[in-house]
């Protein structure tokens, strides 16, 4: 899939935050892109001085006013960020948080012998960092708004080698069931995005990820795998107000896989 020509820009005036763009075949990548033709503008961040070289073209062909590095882990960062959308816009409309990580030696072992530090990183960043940014937000959303994060299947049933991610996940979910219930009488919703497996830098570090990539392609209903421009059509239809009593869900763009046993 690509993302179609669209006539009616319906997103046209909105502002967003696209944190987690790496390369090309980020899912981050595909939501942008899919924003960015339905008309909104967007801000775009980079992990590093290592990321950008791969990230500012990218962010030159949104036309983004606003690119910032942005590592979770190195303290005030994800706060400078949201000063800098305050200063020069003033508000926000929506935030897609497309992160997560976890040490090796912490997504390659049993949850049963995950160490305690390699945990506290995994939840930090694959979880609380989502949290605190929409804290952050919140007060730009004086209008509503949407808040997305990215999850997977594993969340939910246990996915060989996906390990300690499922955990991980399965508290990101919870988090956007209590932030939509705490956050819906603003007029903001939550959501998480639930991609089928697809081939992305991140997923590349799941062992025997090619493996899960065929199994999902002969498992669902479709028969074929979803790719980043079927996840940002998605979410973006979310972002728009024809969604505005959707909130707290977890939207699977998968193909019908997790709906198969």
């Amino acid at each position: 899939m690509s993302i179609p020509t669209v006539k009616t820009k319906l997103l046209e005036g909105r502002k967003g935050l696209i944190v987690g763009i790496a390369n090309d075949r980020s899912i981050a990548w595909g939501c942008a892109r899919a924003f960015r033709a339905l008309g909104a503008e967007l801000a775009v961040t980079y992990l590093n001085d290592k990321a950008r070289p791969y990230v500012e073209p990218l962010a030159r062909e949104l036309e983004s006013p606003i690119f910032l590095p942005l590592d979770v882990a190195v303290p005030g960062q994800i706060e400078a960020v949201f000063e800098r959308i305050g200063e020069v816009w003033g508000e926000l409309d929506f935030l897609v948080h497309s992160i997560a990580f976890s040490p090796k030696d912490t997504l390659g072992g049993r949850v049963t012998d995950a160490p305690r530090e390699g945990f506290l990183t995994t939840m930090e960043i694959s979880c609380w960092s989502f949290i605190r940014m929409a804290q952050l937000a919140e007060p730009l959303m004086k209008d509503g708004g949407t808040l997305f994060t990215m999850t997977y299947y594993g969340s939910q049933v246990v996915v060989e080698n996906y390990n300690i991610m499922g955990v991980a996940k399965a508290a990101l979910e919870s988090a956007v069931r209590y932030m939509a219930a705490e956050l819906g009488a603003k007029g903001i919703r939550v959501h998480a995005i639930s991609p089928g497996a697809l081939a992305t830098r991140a997923a590349s570090g799941i062992p025997e990820f090619d493996a899960l990539l065929e199994k999902t392609k002969l498992k669902a209903p479709t028969r074929e795998l979803v790719d980043i421009d079927d996840v940002g059509m998605a979410t973006a239809f979310l972002a728009h107000d024809a969604a505005r009593l959707i909130t707290g869900q977890v939207l699977y763009v998968d193909g019908g896989y997790h709906i198969i046993d």
